[in-house]
């Protein structure tokens, strides 16, 4: 059987169908959202737009590449968090051509959010199929979270353990990346920019139990800039100091529970710095390739087949 999952986030238009039967994603497609030079982001009315003109596209593109009269199931992200009141307007366009899919269909509709399918698909990227049943702790770390969840039965149940208190991590990179001049989303240029900086660099962070503050980083930042630190060293400061938040957030929530996985999702988790000083300093830590945790529709192909209970593994 196949289950096609929706995904319209402020960041990127996304599709991908799941195959039941082999446990295996056999096709996704993403496209990010065209932001103007300098600008930190989209109105939601522009992103909605981008999303309506960008789904009959992709969805095209889909059907050359997997035949879509074998979908059996849609899933869609229609909310960002799995909490009362969350809501924003960018994803109306994925409920739109979801339930239009589906009616067209007769199919079933799975309604889940943003940020159950972002866990989902970094559980899935683990290859530890058992983790879908276990307690497990989830860092959900993008441009609009910074969030310590604790996740039951693969995001069946979701519970925030800590988040940012005021600055999210995501705003924190795109901030210094749009700074320095890089496109928006910023992170991957701020990682390879980090990336070419050899220097040691201790980083000071604000974190209180499970809870952190990343306003002070952006001062951080620019006040190196000012001092005339370079762009690499900047970058690479910036990303040591998210990596270091969530290593003593960490550390605050498995004391009572120290065997619990720890799992790492979100774009700024595609960074290969972040992801070494961590795995380096928590054996328990998994991290997943880029495609898994940046905003795709993966995790909600994968869990409209298991809402459906059409894959054993992840179901039981």
């Amino acid at each position: 059987m196949l289950t096609l999952g929706f995904d319209t986030s402020n960041y990127a238009t996304s599709l991908a169908v799941f195959d039941t039967n082999a446990g295996e994603v056999v096709c996704d497609i993403k496209e990010f959202l065209q932001v103007k030079p300098g600008q930190l982001g989209l109105r939601q009315s522009d992103a909605l737009f981008q999303h309506t003109v960008a789904l009959p596209r992709l969805l095209e593109q889909l059907s050359s590449r997997v035949d879509l009269t074998r979908i059996q199931a849609v899933g869609v992200s229609a909310r960002p968090r799995p909490v009362d009141g969350s809501y924003m307007p960018c994803f109306l366009g994925g409920i739109s051509a979801a339930k239009a899919f589906s009616a067209a269909r007769a199919l079933p509709l799975i309604e889940t959010t943003h940020q159950q399918g972002h866990l989902a698909a970094a559980l899935f990227a683990t290859g530890e199929t058992d983790l879908f049943s276990k307690t497990v702790l989830v860092f959900h770390v993008s441009g609009g979270t910074t969030d310590l969840l604790r996740c039951e039965h693969g995001g069946d149940s979701v519970s925030c353990l800590g988040t940012s208190s005021d600055l999210y991590a995501g705003q924190a990179v795109d901030r210094l990346g749009v700074q320095l001049g890089y496109p928006f989303p910023a992170g991957v240029y701020v990682s390879q920019q980090a990336a070419l900086c050899e220097e040691r660099i201790k980083p000071k962070v604000s974190v209180r139990g499970t809870t952190c503050s990343l306003s002070g980083l952006q001062n951080q930042c620019e006040a190196l800039l000012k001092q005339g630190k370079t762009a690499p060293y900047v970058c690479k400061y910036c990303l040591l100091c998210i990596a270091e938040t969530l290593r003593r957030m960490a550390q605050a929530a498995l004391e009572p529970s120290p065997d619990l996985p720890v799992v790492f999702a979100g774009g700024v988790m595609s960074s290969e710095i972040v992801r070494q000083y961590i795995t380096a300093r928590m054996p328990q830590a998994r991290f997943v390739p880029a495609k898994f945790a940046s905003d795709n529709a993966i995790g909600v192909s994968v869990l409209t087949a298991k809402e459906i209970g059409a894959w054993p593994t992840i179901s039981e």
